[in-house]
């Protein structure tokens, strides 16, 4: 009985490991298949990769090639261009150096005859300056001061302006004279006032305090008389006017005094539209109005200029006008030529189908003429109809 039971477990173990081989063998058997299957597909995927890889290297290579002689074209262009810019530039720095010579040259030339003017202007400011404060001392009559402001003023006139563009001792209708006036732009006056009291300056050294406050009142009196005699609107004068000081000492009296309410003296003459000068600002002012009258008139030229090409771009417009109707008639004329050069050819190819078959109808006409009718030619007759 339990040798029985042993053969049977026996039995069933050997079973067992029968099947567990076969399990496994089956197991392997798949395994294997599932492997190859892998290892075929590797196999074709390679090949594919393979021929891919020619082929982008055949790609690579025609591209590589193709780069090449494009780089090598952008290379010539650019070595052309470099070269073509290098010229170009040299002339261009060749032209610019040389123009910036000229242009350094004539700047050095201007700013040298500044230099001379401005001496000569600094030399001739002393020598009215040394002049003035001689006469000041020699003259002695308020008349006589007054001819030499005058005289000072007419030569700095001279000097800075044209002999139209100035007058002197200019006449209002009330009667007053001014001792010089300067016409401007829209028939604008601007006049200038060249008698001022130097007796008053002068007995500054002598009396003091006092005579400050008198030559104070003298100035703002001059002031005020100047204001109402030559700012004359309604004779088309500015709203302001000038007090020629002929001479630099006293300007900078007038410039450093005040009056009794603490005012300055220049300040209160601005107040009624009256700017003293001296022979240096006076000049200088001069200047500027000497400019400022040349730009004027470069303003009204260019104004005159600017109707001038106005009138000639209306001439301009009716000879274009004009010139398209030419070129209509003309075209017309052109058309009506073409045509007429048709029906000419086609008149002359009729009249020679007519003479040609004349030879041919001459019978034909020698033996109607007894009846009084004339045959015409066939050709004829088919146009005809």
């Amino acid at each position: 009985m339990i040798l029985t039971a042993i053969v049977v477990v026996f039995g069933l173990i050997l079973v067992g490991l029968v099947a567990w081989v076969l399990v496994r063998v089956m197991g392997d058997q798949k395994k294997n298949e599932v492997l190859e299957s892998q290892v075929t597909e590797l196999r074709r995927d390679l090949l594919n990769l393979s021929t891919t890889q020619a082929q982008s290297t055949t790609k690579l290579e025609t591209i590589a090639g193709t780069v090449a002689t494009r780089l090598e074209a952008v290379t010539t262009a650019l070595k052309d261009g470099v070269k073509d810019s290098a010229e170009v530039t040299s002339k261009i720095t060749s032209e610019s150096q040389a123009a910036m010579s000229m242009e350094l040259k004539n700047t050095r030339e201007q700013i040298n005859q500044i230099q001379n003017q401005l001496g000569e202007v600094q030399q001739a400011g002393k020598q009215m300056f040394e002049t003035a404060h001689t006469l000041e001392g020699i003259l002695g009559g308020a008349k006589s001061r007054g001819s030499l402001g005058e005289v000072t003023l007419e030569r700095m006139l001279e000097d800075s302006l044209a002999p139209s563009q100035y007058s002197r001792q200019y006449r209002f209708r009330s009667g007053e004279a001014a001792d010089a006036v300067i016409f401007l732009l829209d028939k604008k006056k601007m006049a200038i006032d060249s008698k001022f009291p130097l007796d008053a300056y002068r007995r500054l050294s002598t009396e003091g305090e006092e005579a400050r406050r008198a030559f104070v009142t003298a100035v703002k009196s001059h002031a005020d008389s100047i204001s109402k005699k030559y700012i004359v609107p309604d004779e088309d004068t500015l709203d302001v006017a000038l007090m020629f000081v002929p001479s630099e000492t006293v300007f900078y009296e007038i410039l450093t005094s005040v009056d009794g309410k603490g005012q300055a003296l220049d300040e209160y003459c601005r107040s009624r539209s009256i700017f003293p000068v001296s022979p240096n600002t006076l000049h200088a002012n001069l200047r500027v109005i000497a400019m400022g009258l040349r730009g004027m008139q470069i303003e009204e030229n260019a104004k005159h200029l600017s109707a001038n090409l106005n009138g000639l771009r209306k001439q301009l417009d009716t000879f274009t006008e004009y010139f398209e109707k030419i070129g209509t008639h003309l075209k017309n004329a052109q058309q009506s030529y073409t045509e007429a050069d048709k029906r000419f050819d086609k008149a002359s190819n009729t009249l020679d189908s007519l003479v040609g078959a004349s030879g041919a109808a001459t019978p034909a006409i020698e033996d109607t003429q007894g009846q009084g009718t004339l045959a015409l030619p066939a050709t004829a007759t088919k146009k005809s109809v």
